[in-house]
């Protein structure tokens, strides 16, 4: 049960509690997602090499190790979207555009600036 005194009005957004926290996990998150963003384009080259082009397999042997990049890369990236999110106090729906931003191509990037500016303009900046 909480207190009326805790309880955020409707309409408001709540405010961020640690800016300075708040700032190292924006930071944090704007480089995970543009590896992440850069390791999404490099596998869609990966992807397209092997099932459009039929690249043969000595230039694919060069790329076998990006899925498994990614892979890892994006938890990493998970990581630290759920950081920003909870320090930002931010609706459901961004998180789960934040998560999608990182399996679908560009769109990283595109998150990314929107994300900076919304969390610069509550941070005060």
């Amino acid at each position: 049960m909480t207190s009326s005194a805790s309880r955020v009005p409707a309409g408001t957004v709540p405010s961020v509690r640690e800016p300075r926290k708040a700032r190292a996990a924006l930071w944090r998150y704007r480089v995970m997602a543009w590896v992440t963003g850069v390791m999404l384009l490099v596998l869609t080259v990966e992807i397209v090499l092997k099932y459009v082009v039929g690249a043969p397999d000595s230039v694919l042997r060069w790329m076998e190790w990006v899925p498994f990049a990614h892979g890892w890369v994006y938890v990493v990236y998970l990581v630290t979207v759920l950081d920003l999110w909870s320090k930002m106090r931010w609706g459901f729906g961004r998180l789960v555009g934040m998560v999608l931003a990182g399996v679908v191509p560009v769109l990283s990037f595109v998150v990314e600036r929107r994300v900076h500016a919304d969390a610069e303009a509550r941070l005060g900046r």
